[in-house]
């Protein structure tokens, strides 16, 4: 848009844009901000359950990334069209990809070595 149309028609996006905000702001209950009624989600009883739970998200962190690198890979030895190196990349994906996976099978042996470090 040039001219005199385009010139107008970004003050009124602006506006547009101002006003909007004004009500989302306006219309947000500020009842959230009250201490009194926030809830505990999660009690944890001991030691050994917390890392029990670090155990369990490095785990499936790990085998997510994993799984989503071995993906890759198969996606680029599928797309490489007897590219060498294209061959060469997803190699290397599933490479990462099996490393992911030793560590992911590895968190419980890390998690034991914290317990015995913490004494749990």
């Amino acid at each position: 848009m040039s001219g005199v149309a385009g010139d107008l028609a970004c003050p009124r996006r602006t506006f547009v844009v101002l006003v909007g905000v004004a009500v989302a702001v306006l219309c947000v209950p500020v009842s959230a901000a009250h201490a009194e009624s926030v809830t505990v989600l999660a009690q944890v009883q001991s030691v050994d359950q917390v890392l029990t739970n670090i155990r369990n998200w490095i785990m499936g962190i790990l085998a997510l990334l994993a799984t989503v690198i071995f993906t890759i890979g198969g996606v680029r030895r599928v797309m490489a069209g007897g590219d060498p190196g294209e061959h060469e990349k997803a190699k290397d994906c599933f490479k990462a990809a099996a490393i992911g996976y030793g560590l992911a099978a590895l968190a419980p042996l890390v998690v034991s070595v914290l317990k015995g470090i913490v004494g749990a």
